[in-house]
């Protein structure tokens, strides 16, 4: 890497990229793509961070890496420190800050100060690309979109306006730029160059919900939403953004897993060994459930007699699922699992009599809900109600470990279908047992889960929505999830199309993990029979649907099902 120096600045010619950091003030333009701000902020709960004073940057040479530091006085800290950690490849953005609070927000690309210049207010870097390429599912469907566009990356949402981003929970935490104008196409990739920037960090730094792109008028800046939930005591570095060429943002996903697993921040892939029947096909009754809901709540069909009847039909024309998962509602309570005996009257010989006919039974599991749990094992509000079981809390835990005996071992179910690890329990004034909040908190969640599992069964399957490579540890594999419909001016987007995207993230972020590929909802019939047809190349073929389309009542024909049977057997 060449470093040349001049009275005002510093510039580095790495072969991979050419930055220029000011020597004058705090900024660094990185050639072609952005001219960053290095200004930051970390706010706390009683004090809005604002710099108020910037020194020049120090620089230190160290072999093959040029680490650039720039001072800056804080309203909120005793020292705060912005810091650029260049290598041949990637430019690493992170602040630190010494002192006690307990973190709001922090934003990196910009931030509030008055400038050595007098200048005052929000400072952001300024995006020379054209297009974002967003990681996430969301509705309205739109991969790549105008740079100043904003986006959030989250385990944080449902189906109200603005919160329909969380369908992974969490995504990758990777952006990455184009210089292309987005064509218009809801799930189309215009070709590189590309800049990744990704969020490096592992678990026990990613306490934060969200991460937010927030552009206006030509720049731009990151958000990392704490919710006043982090404590500082002493001294506190914030997770880096890492910039780094690629050539399409797959590449792009993949620099996040392999920064991440080389920093040891990430496992290289799955913890459990992989078991056969794992890759085998499955049916999920959710999407029969809806379809014969008409009018009543598809949670009142989650039936013994019914899930009989549409395996039996299935089988009739040549579909036999390697695994069945019974979905939302077989149990009383979402929080302690109990089947229901009115709906499930005989659960432990059903499963006995599946796994007769060399099939198994996945259970369908609700994240988060604290139905049927006692407040003092759950986050609660301000009022002490239960929000959401707590997995830091030790009975919260022990519980978890009780139910995995319970289902694993006495029901003998085969794992589980974890869904809903978005509905994080979200807000500044919750109150928690321990000290883990945001993504840190899900892990832990899905970790009390995961070990629980395998203890009781060691080739328990688990299934989440979780394609962050740190979440490799607690996942054997992703699900693709609910299908969206429309893009941005209204129009609807191929349920294959958007399956096809989700899969690309997912095997870039999580490559030894199997794909749930889903199936659920379709618009209608000839779409079912065209996402049927591909769900072989993109993962485990899973097939939700048996009698009719829930979104048409068109039925489905017993030709229907024997095509399918015929594209699953290739």
């Amino acid at each position: 890497m060449r470093i040349t120096t001049t009275d005002t600045a510093y510039h580095l010619d790495s072969g991979h990229y050419r930055l220029t950091v000011s020597r004058t003030d705090p900024s660094a333009e990185l050639e072609g793509w952005l001219t960053l701000s290095l200004i930051a902020s970390v706010s706390t709960r009683s004090d809005r961070d604002e710099t108020y004073e910037t020194s020049p940057p120090v620089l230190a040479e160290r072999g093959d890496v040029a680490v650039f530091d720039f001072p800056q006085r804080s309203t909120a800290w005793e020292a705060k420190t912005v810091r650029l950690t260049c290598t041949p490849e990637t430019i690493a953005l992170e602040v630190r800050v010494e002192g006690d609070g307990v973190i709001g927000d922090v934003t990196l690309l910009g931030g509030r100060a008055v400038l050595n210049t007098r200048a005052a207010g929000t400072f952001r870097s300024a995006v020379h690309a054209r297009g974002v390429f967003n990681p996430t599912p969301t509705h309205p469907v739109h991969v790549v979109r105008p740079v100043s566009a904003p986006l959030a990356l989250t385990v944080i949402g449902d189906a109200s306006p603005g919160r329909l981003h969380a369908v992974f929970s969490p995504p990758p935490l990777a952006l990455a730029f184009s210089k292309e104008e987005p064509d218009g196409g809801a799930t189309s990739v215009p070709e590189g160059p590309w800049l990744g920037a990704s969020v490096r960090a592992g678990i026990a730094d990613l306490t934060f919900t969200e991460l937010r792109y927030e552009p206006l008028d030509g720049g731009a800046l990151l958000r990392l939403d704490y919710e006043c939930q982090t404590a500082v005591s002493g001294a506190w570095t914030s997770p880096a953004v890492v910039f780094r060429a690629a050539s399409s943002p797959w590449e792009a996903i993949s620099h996040h897993r392999e920064d991440l697993v080389e920093h040891g921040l990430a496992p290289r892939g799955p913890v459990a060994e992989r078991h056969d029947w794992w890759s085998g096909t499955i049916f999920c009754g959710w999407g029969a459930q809806c379809a014969r809901a008409d009018g009543r709540s598809p949670v009142e069909l989650s039936r013994q007699d019914l899930y009989d009847t549409w395996l039996a039909r299935l089988e009739e024309h040549g579909v036999v699922p390697a695994t069945v998962v019974i979905d939302d509602r077989w149990q009383l309570t979402y929080g302690n699992q109990e089947p229901d005996p009115g709906k499930w009257p005989r659960l432990r010989e059903w499963i006995a009599d599946r796994h007769a006919r060399g099939q198994r039974v996945l259970l369908w599991w609700r994240a988060w809900s604290p139905d049927g749990l006692p407040a003092e094992e759950c986050v609660t509000d301000a009022a002490g109600r239960a929000v959401a079981a707590d997995p830091s809390n030790p009975a919260y835990r022990r519980r978890i470990g009780e139910i995995m005996r319970r289902l694993l071992g006495d029901l003998d179910a085969d794992g589980f279908k974890i869904d809903f690890t978005q509905w994080f329990p979200s807000g500044s004034h919750l109150k928690a047992y321990g000290s883990t909040w945001g993504l840190s908190l899900l892990h832990e969640l899905l970790g009390t889960m995961y070990a629980a599992a395998k203890r009781v069964k060691p080739d328990a399957l688990m299934i989440t929505h979780t394609p962050h490579p740190a979440f490799a540890d607690v996942s054997d594999m992703i699900r693709l999830n609910d299908v969206l419909e429309l893009d941005a001016r209204g129009e609807p987007v191929p349920a294959v199309d958007q399956l096809r995207f989700r899969h690309a993230v997912a095997v870039h972020a999580m490559p030894e993990h199997l794909v749930d590929t889903d199936q659920w909802p379709m618009p209608s019939r000839a779409d079912w029979l065209a996402y049927a047809r591909e769900q072989p190349s993109l993962g485990v073929p899973a097939l939700y649907y048996v009698e009719s389309i829930d979104n048409t009542g068109e039925p489905i024909t017993g030709d229907d099902l024997r095509q399918v049977a015929r594209w699953w057997r290739r």
